[in-house]
């Protein structure tokens, strides 16, 4: 019998994928609890008081961070008070299916929820979008909808935190992602565990930045943990997957390979420009948001897939006002 390397009674039920040690199911438990406590502590993401928005899709990762941020929560009394906040992409087949994943998590969990659409907020689905664009830059779109709608989705509810399920394997894709498109001014900052930009009133941070995602899934499977696994639709053909498939490969020979890349990301330190301009925050001319820019990359997009849809008859607004989307926000929690 193989015995676990850390309590050196139990049997080892798994070799941890990070460091190969040999655990058992209890120790693996505890060791992952206490390395997220750890990165918590370590980056100070939260303080007393604080009301934090967790980005929930029911996925794996957000399944596993609402779940562990309440135990760590409750067994360290950080003292935060934690809302589950979900998008609605509008993608038959696969979000109707993870929201009600999400739902169950709110009643497990005992977190408040509350869902944002993209129907409502920009008249438009991710279906729609598909439909008139095809699917080779569709996900540009989901990305900068999806982060205006989870800005707009905690500013109705008065939080400025937003934690999300991004894992080791998310960290070192993107770094890869940007050397492989020569993106410098993202590569810089793409390894930050806590970030907030002109373009955003709240922070985002991940505390499951150096988890890795095999390690994610083993947590979830072994405290039976209800998440939902299927991946969108819409998606096949994203350039992160090239990113994740070399990743892959490389960790088949060397298991080091995730944080070996997270740890280079973090060393890297660009020169900056002394003339460089820096982003100011104001507000966007058409639909009154914040943006760093006159108009906000979700307008301009807007803008984009509006052009060949018909005309709206007048008094119907395309981009609702913040005011109407802080009532549907209402109407939409549960």
């Amino acid at each position: 019998m193989t015995v676990c390397e850390i309590c050196n009674d139990n049997k080892a039920s798994l070799r941890r994928p990070k460091t190969l040690q040999k655990l058992c199911k209890i120790c693996f438990i505890r060791v992952f609890e206490t390395e997220v406590h750890n990165t918590i502590m370590k980056h100070n993401l939260f303080y007393r008081g604080e009301k934090v928005a967790i980005g929930a899709s029911g996925g794996k990762d957000s399944t596993v961070l609402a779940y562990v941020l309440k135990t760590l929560n409750e067994r360290y009394d950080y003292g935060v008070e934690f809302v589950l906040l979900a998008i609605d992409e509008g993608i038959k087949g696969y979000r109707d299916d993870s929201l009600e994943t999400v739902d169950r998590n709110r009643v497990q969990y005992e977190m408040p929820l509350t869902v944002v659409s993209y129907q409502q907020l920009y008249n438009w689905t991710m279906d729609d979008i598909v439909e008139a664009i095809g699917t080779k830059n569709n996900c540009t779109y989901c990305g900068v909808f999806r982060r205006q709608a989870l800005d707009r989705g905690a500013l109705s509810l008065g939080i400025h935190h937003i934690v999300t399920g991004h894992n080791a394997d998310d960290m070192a894709e993107t770094v890869l992602m940007n050397i492989l498109r020569g993106d410098i001014a993202r590569l810089d900052r793409c390894t930050e565990i806590i970030t907030q930009s002109a373009d955003s009133p709240a922070k985002r941070s991940k505390p499951l930045k150096y988890a890795y995602e095999k390690e994610i899934v083993l947590y979830a499977h072994f405290l039976q943990l209800d998440y939902f696994s299927t991946e969108c639709t819409h998606s096949p053909e994203a350039f992160r997957g090239t990113a994740r498939t070399l990743i892959k490969n490389l960790e088949a020979i060397q298991p080091s390979t995730i944080i070996d890349i997270i740890y280079s990301g973090e060393a890297i330190t660009l020169k900056r420009k002394a003339s460089g301009r820096q982003q100011v925050q104001q507000t966007c001319q058409r639909c009154g948001y914040i943006s760093s820019n006159k108009i906000c990359k979700a307008c301009v997009l807007l803008e984009s897939l509006n052009k060949n849809r018909p005309k709206i008859p007048v008094g119907h607004d395309t981009i609702p006002t913040l005011a109407s989307t802080a009532k549907h926000l209402h109407n939409l929690t549960f």
